[in-house]
C-alpha cells in the first residue's frame, strides 16, 4: 500500500474514531427487556429531559464489505424537527433522488472508490454522467474525496445513508 493510501486510511479511522466518541458522548440510553428496547430506551431518556413531544433516535453498528466498522447514533426533540426548515434537507434529498447516483454510493461503500472503478460497472452511464453524480452527492455531503481521487462516504454518513434506505422500502 503505497503512503498516500495509507495516510487517507489512516484519516478515514481517525474520522471514523472522532465520529464515535462524539456520538456516545451523551449517556447510553435506559433499555427494557421487550421487543422494542429502542424505544422503551429512548422514551425513559426524552422523560428524563422533559421532552413531552418526544423524539426521534437513530443508530447503527455496521461492518461494512471492506471491513470498516462504524457505530453511530443521533437524535432529535420532535419540536426541533417540527420548527425546523425543511428546505434545507432538499439538496440532500435530490442527491440521494437518482437510481444511479444510489447505485455509486453502494459500490463506493462495497468497496469501489475511484472514477475509473466506477466507470467500468455496466448502466452507471459516461465518464462525465458519473463524474457529475460524483459531484452532485459530493456537494451534498454524501461523499468527500481522498488521495488520489478516491471517493469515501464520511464516517458521520454511513448510518444515515443506510437508514434512508431502509426508510424507503416498503
Amino acid at each position: 500500500m503505497e503512503w498516500e493510501e495509507r495516510i487517507a486510511e489512516l484519516e478515514r479511522r481517525m474520522a471514523a474514531l472522532e465520529s464515535a466518541g462524539r456520538d456516545r458522548a451523551g449517556a447510553a440510553p435506559v433499555v427494557s427487556e421487550s421487543d422494542f428496547w429502542a424505544l422503551e430506551g429512548l422514551k425513559a431518556q426524552l422523560a428524563e429531559h422533559g421532552a413531552a413531544d418526544g423524539g426521534v433516535l437513530y443508530t447503527g453498528a455496521v461492518r461494512l464489505p471492506t471491513g470498516e466498522r462504524y457505530d453511530w447514533q443521533t437524535g432529535q426533540f420532535t419540536e426541533v424537527l417540527l420548527d425546523g426548515d425543511w428546505s434545507e434537507a432538499a439538496e440532500s434529498f435530490a442527491a440521494l433522488g437518482s437510481a444511479v447516483r444510489l447505485r455509486l454510493l453502494r459500490e463506493i461503500l462495497g468497496g469501489r472508490r475511484t472514477a475509473a472503478e466506477l466507470a467500468a460497472l455496466d448502466g452507471v452511464g459516461t465518464t462525465g454522467q458519473i463524474y457529475h453524480h460524483l459531484r452532485q452527492l459530493t456537494g451534498a455531503g454524501w461523499l468527500h474525496t481522498t488521495a488520489k481521487g478516491r471517493y469515501q462516504v464520511p464516517a458521520d454518513r454511513v448510518v444515515p445513508l443506510l437508514v434512508f434506505v431502509a426508510a424507503a422500502r416498503p
